[in-house]
């Protein structure tokens, strides 16, 4: 079994979503297939079907939820320190080209959301910082070209 890389934050994430899928949906899907059942003939019950497939995406959420916090090696980020980005560590950059700013953390690849500024381990970027320091130029293939950034700040907090 392949251990899963993650902060604290992701791993409380994780365990919000599987009570939310224990104690929520399934008590509320149970319910919803007794009704559909009361109805009668369930060959041609939508309600039915419809709660059937609701409880195997719910029931599959569930098992990958508990694969991964079984998985799970977790990385407390407010005791690690140094220069160099590592996981964990909040990166701010600038695009060298369109003088964009952005700040990514870099995380596990289950909690990323670059939305978010959670960035992934293993996505080209972070790869790219990885080992790099405040100052340091950063080149990588991103899916739309090559692309280069500055390093201007790395924390971890």
């Amino acid at each position: 079994m392949e251990k899963v890389p993650m902060t604290v934050a992701g791993l409380v994430r994780l365990e919000t979503d599987l009570k939310h899928y224990k104690m929520d949906e399934r008590p509320s899907i149970i319910q919803a297939i007794a009704e559909a059942r009361a109805h009668g003939d369930l060959s041609e019950n939508a309600e039915y079907h419809a709660a059937k497939e609701r409880q195997s995406f719910v029931e599959g959420q569930i098992t990958e939820i508990e694969s991964l916090i079984g998985r799970a090696e977790v990385i407390d980020v407010s005791k690690l320190s140094g220069d160099t980005i590592k996981f964990g560590a909040t990166v701010t950059v600038v695009d060298i080209d369109t003088d964009d700013e952005r700040t990514y953390q870099i995380v596990g690849e289950v909690e990323s959301n670059v939305k978010e500024g959670r960035l992934s381990i293993i996505s080209p970027l972070a790869r790219a910082m990885i080992g790099k320091a405040e100052g340091d130029d950063v080149d990588f293939n991103a899916p739309g070209g090559q692309k280069s950034y500055e390093i201007l700040s790395v924390k971890y907090i």
